[in-house]
């Protein structure tokens, strides 16, 4: 399956409120956005990325909401979930995510991956099948068998995870105003940032000034940072291939073509090596097409849903809710 669109215009359709927000005790306060979506409804957990947050799908909610229940945790370290001593890296991680959805969906789900996200979000449908119905994964980190990022990129990513070097990028980083913060990251994970609507950028920058009071922010994001930089290498890379493997639910795999981070040709790669996955890629989008592209995004993952994807949906809608078979006649 792929997917040509052009991309959304500035603005776009009127956004609805950025989700409920609650929280969760899992061995400590977890915060996460409920977006609503009728009682009964096929359940979505949405897996944000590095350094993202619950509020990255605030932007294509509004059009999924109609037909599933959107829920989007801040993962350890990100967001408004502080680590307070828990791990933030990515198996630590992919075992809160785990904890969350038993604890408040409490059924199989679909998961919704961006980034380190999608990593995660394939991580647990390896480890707990059971609780995966269905995963859709947009711009995964994956295996650097399959390809490698941007050069600049990877660069970047070295300096960070070099002791020295990371902390000089950490008060390189503290100068930065909240908008520059948020510009910088747009700039990077967009092919044109110009298309995420004004209100989520206002949005995004209001959380940095909140995580700006969190003393711990640039040392779990650079644990973060390690972690999925060793799962997608070739020491913990073969692991996680044959994790990737063992996957038997439903897959669908979206990708922008001007990804800097995952470049297009290792999602065509890994969807090759995983030839029941189905394969969307969106043209002119970059890393993020949640945010950049969210009506075609939205057009693709509604469309599988309802073909290759319906399976998914079906074991991911709450027991309560499913159709009875009538009795004969």
């Amino acid at each position: 399956m792929t997917a040509t669109p052009q991309a959304d215009a500035p603005g776009g359709p009127a956004l609805s409120p950025a989700g409920q927000s609650c929280w969760v005790d899992l061995d400590g306060p977890v915060h996460y956005l409920d977006y609503g979506g009728l009682p009964g409804s096929p359940v979505i957990v949405c897996v944000h990325g590095l350094g993202g947050s619950a509020l990255n799908w605030s932007a294509i909610a509004p059009l999924l909401t109609g037909d599933y229940r959107l829920l989007a945790p801040d993962l350890a370290g990100h967001g408004l979930t502080q680590s307070w001593g828990r791990g933030t890296d990515v198996l630590a991680n992919q075992r809160l995510l785990h904890r969350f959805i038993d604890a408040v969906p409490g059924c199989p789900v679909i998961l919704m991956g961006n980034s380190m996200g999608g990593m995660i979000s394939l991580l647990e449908a390896s480890a707990a099948a059971s609780t995966v119905a269905g995963l859709i994964l947009l711009d995964p980190a994956l295996p650097f068998a399959f390809g490698r990022p941007d050069p600049q990129v990877a660069v970047m990513f070295a300096m960070y995870v070099t002791p020295g070097l990371g902390r000089v990028m950490q008060r390189r980083q503290r100068r930065l105003s909240e908008h520059e913060i948020v510009a910088g990251i747009l700039s990077l994970c967009c092919a044109d940032p110009s298309r995420v609507p004004a209100e989520i950028i206002a949005r995004h920058v209001e959380l940095a000034r909140q995580r700006s009071e969190f003393t711990e922010a640039a040392r779990d994001f650079a644990a973060a940072m390690r972690s999925v930089v060793a799962t997608i290498g070739y020491g913990r890379g073969r692991a996680y291939r044959r994790g990737i493997r063992t996957i038997t639910c439903p897959v669908l795999l979206v990708h922008g073509d001007r990804d800097r981070l995952v470049p297009i040709a290792v999602a065509r790669a890994a969807a090759r090596a995983n030839p029941s996955w189905s394969l969307a890629w969106l043209t002119g989008v970059g890393h993020v097409p949640h945010l950049e592209a969210r009506q075609e995004t939205a057009g693709v993952i509604t469309a599988w849903l309802g073909s290759a994807g319906r399976r998914a949906a079906e074991s991911a809608t709450p027991p309560t809710r499913r159709s009875e078979p009538r009795p004969p006649a």
